[in-house]
């Protein structure tokens, strides 16, 4: 582990993603209660992760491109100070008192169409500046600090809104994406591309045909690939029950625990102390039952507590099945992500990962909006319980035999078991 942050690229890369996240997990937490607060609907907050999402589908499919085109510090950096800008704005709405609903819709979708492009590029940059020894070990600290960083700091929202309300949120989060570029401006100086030593110069063509060959080039290395099939399907399961958790999360303080603002501040840290703790034994873990077997075990712990976490009834149980389940998605994020780096070559990473986070996205879409309604119409319970069945289906995906895979190395085999 310390031999990875003796590596000054991924040590400014690991700190400008915790400072990062720390703002954007308060930015979120904050949105989603002024947003409840605001209209009492489950579904007005399924709708703001729909509205969040739909852009970022859009983009999906030309993005993995970019990524393995492009220089992704560059590109990371873009998507940071084009966010702040976002941010900064709507702050200065909501410090003049000017702010409405409406605007925090626009600004989490343009928002989160930066996040669906940073998610893949960080990935695929980490991947670059990472020897393939010390996979699990560098998924480790950005799962911790993105993860960690984005949901304990949420919790604090819960105990300082009541003081410093929306505005002082949205400036605090753009302060930190300053620091997180100021992190990347120092990772490396001048324009670095990935591409296979023996690829070929691009041809005289056009931008059009020469993006549909890219793609088709994606698409011919995904086919055959069953074991990237069933762990990405797994992935694509996972990512949209865990981003739709949020829709539900809220109201599980308000109407269940009767704990308001507060209440969600602690269930809030226990989803974020769990995945950041993970950190903690997740190599030891991988290292002792394989990757693949870590993922079936977190997809499990996930389903369960999605399916009693509307019983818990008091405070106190709750944030315990919350930090369970963050220690679960910490787990199974870092066996998925580490299993990827090492099945996938580093020119095909941004369009094999946006092939998985296009259909996580596209279920996204559907699980907030139909958990939104379900627990507005029928029951919390019944929203857990759908999210808890998608936990399942990625359990199923991630059991599912995998053969051997041809040209893989004895290391990656070892990982992907």
């Amino acid at each position: 582990m310390r031999s990875i942050l003796r590596i000054r690229p991924l040590r400014l890369v690991f700190t400008a993603n915790v400072i990062s996240m720390m703002g954007s997990g308060m930015n979120s937490a904050a949105v989603m209660w002024f947003v409840l607060q605001a209209t009492h609907s489950e579904v007005a907050l399924g709708m703001l992760v729909v509205l969040q999402t739909i852009p970022s589908m859009l983009m999906l499919p030309f993005s993995g491109v970019i990524i393995d085109r492009e220089d992704r510090r560059h590109l990371v950096m873009l998507l940071d100070a084009a966010r702040a800008l976002i941010i900064l704005t709507v702050a200065f709405l909501a410090l003049t008192g000017r702010v409405q609903v409406w605007h925090l819709y626009v600004m989490n979708t343009l928002v989160q169409l930066g996040f669906w492009m940073f998610w893949p590029t960080i990935n695929a940059l980490i991947q670059e500046l990472t020897p393939p020894e010390h996979y699990v070990h560098s998924n480790t600290f950005l799962m911790a600090g993105i993860q960690g960083g984005f949901l304990l700091s949420g919790a604090v929202v819960g105990f300082v809104y009541n003081h410093i309300h929306l505005g002082g949120v949205l400036l605090i989060d753009f302060c930190t994406y300053l620091v997180s570029l100021a992190c990347y401006f120092g990772v490396r100086k001048g324009r670095h591309l990935v591409r296979p030593a023996d690829a070929a110069p691009p041809a005289a063509e056009g931008a059009l045909a020469r993006y549909l060959h890219e793609m088709r080039e994606g698409v011919r290395y995904l086919r055959p690939r069953r074991d990237v099939l069933l762990l990405g399907s797994s992935w694509s399961l996972y990512l949209g029950a865990m981003m739709s958790t949020t829709v539900v999360m809220a109201p599980l303080s308000d109407r269940i625990l009767h704990a308001g603002a507060t209440g969600f501040g602690w269930i809030y840290g226990g989803w974020g102390l769990g995945a950041f703790l993970s950190a903690l034994y997740v190599p030891v873990l991988i290292r002792g039952i394989g990757a693949r077997r870590g993922l079936q075990i977190a997809m499990a712990v996930l389903a369960v507590g999605a399916f009693v976490i509307p019983y818990s009834r008091l405070v106190p149980i709750a944030v315990l099945i919350f930090m369970t389940m963050g220690s679960a998605r910490g787990v199974g994020g870092i066996s998925i992500s580490s299993s990827m780096m090492h099945l996938v070559p580093k020119h095909f990473m941004g369009r094999v990962q946006n092939s998985f986070y296009f259909a996580g996205t596209g279920l996204q879409i559907i699980l907030a909006l139909s958990a939104g309604v379900i627990a507005h119409r029928v029951s919390l319970t019944a929203g857990f319980a759908l999210l808890g069945t998608v936990y399942v289906l990625a359990f199923v995906a991630s059991v599912c035999p995998v053969p051997a895979t041809s040209g893989a190395t004895e290391a990656a085999a070892a990982v992907a078991e």
